[in-house]
């Protein structure tokens, strides 16, 4: 595994995502959320990844409680990030917000406490006072703030008075807003930018071309979409030959190109142990200038249908998924 240093801690570039833990949109099943999912943390633990991320709205808590039975008696080896949800964060309901997570974790600190969404309505100051709190009675180590702009981002800063030490955001492949100024103020700042959907929900897997449209989560991805299945092409394409220079796959190179970006890490979810090994192993893929160059000309070259224009493609492929 390898690892980064930012802001003063050690963190695996490859982390793990827990959003399906016991949320009943990915279709997983109670099996998976009672056993395999637990299974696949203490794996990543065994392999060094030490980036386990989760939120207090995932499954309602249930990802939360998972996350700490899978880290009993190993809570050294593990950098816990979860989420705050954003709803009425004022600074007097933060702390309870996140001693209840820290409960359900079954931790008395928490490595990393994020904003999830910014709210419309609450002032940031008012979240970050919050927070502040937390950190100086030693609940919280850092903070994150999650889905926030650039100029939401350095206004949480000043607001917390202190470091916001990362920003989690969509990112990947065929995501890459945040190349424009997240990812150069993480650089320039000793600031994370956490990649989630780091294979678009699977879509730079390559293994859905010609398959009938997902169901579950990724139906409302336009992705899926069979005009987009073929305009990205191009992309997977790439993504497949120079997945065989390295003897990996697809989805290796993507996260392997993902994680080449200095003071970015990435965190995939895991369907199964299998699932997660290869995840981690991406860790070790390096590539070429060539081939970087080579991914991001395909990934510039693909310009996918989306918002309003997809939206009857996507209505009729749930349709046909029921």
């Amino acid at each position: 595994m390898r690892y980064i240093e930012v802001g003063g801690s050690r963190l695996s570039v490859i982390g793990l995502g827990t959003w399906q833990y016991g949320s009943r949109e990915w279709g997983y099943g109670d099996s998976y959320a009672e056993d395999e999912a637990l299974k696949i943390t203490r794996r990543a633990l065994d392999l060094g990844i030490n980036l386990i991320d989760t939120a207090e709205i995932y499954a309602f808590g249930r990802s939360e409680r998972i996350v700490g039975r899978a880290i009993a008696g190993r809570r050294d080896e593990a950098f816990i990030a979860t989420k705050l949800f954003p709803v009425f964060p004022i600074s007097s309901v933060v702390p309870w917000r996140a001693v209840a997570s820290a409960d359900r974790l079954g931790v008395d600190l928490i490595d990393l406490y994020q904003v999830h969404w910014p709210n419309p309505v609450v002032p940031v100051s008012s979240t970050m006072a919050g927070m502040a709190r937390l950190q100086r009675t030693g609940l919280v180590r850092n903070v994150g703030v999650s889905n926030f702009s650039l100029g939401k981002w350095q206004a949480a800063e000043r607001a917390l008075g202190g470091p916001v030490f990362s920003n989690q955001v969509q990112y990947s492949l065929v995501c890459r807003g945040p190349e424009k100024d997240l990812v150069p103020f993480a650089q320039r700042n000793d600031r994370l930018v956490i990649a989630y959907s780091p294979l678009a929900q699977g879509f730079l897997t390559a293994k859905y071309e010609g398959a009938r449209a997902p169901g579950g989560v990724r139906a409302g991805n336009a992705l899926f979409l069979p005009d987009n299945m073929a305009r990205g092409a191009e992309l997977l394409n790439t993504l497949r030959d120079v997945a065989k220079s390295h003897g990996a796959s697809p989805a290796q190179i993507a996260l392997a190109w993902l994680i080449h970006r200095p003071n970015v890490v990435a965190i995939p979810g895991a369907s199964s142990v299998a699932q997660l090994e290869s995840n981690a192993a991406a860790a070790d893929i390096e590539l070429s200038a060539e081939e970087d160059s080579q991914l991001t000309a395909a990934a510039e070259q693909f310009v996918p249908v989306s918002g309003p224009a997809a939206m009857p493609n996507l209505i009729r492929a749930r349709m046909s998924n029921r």
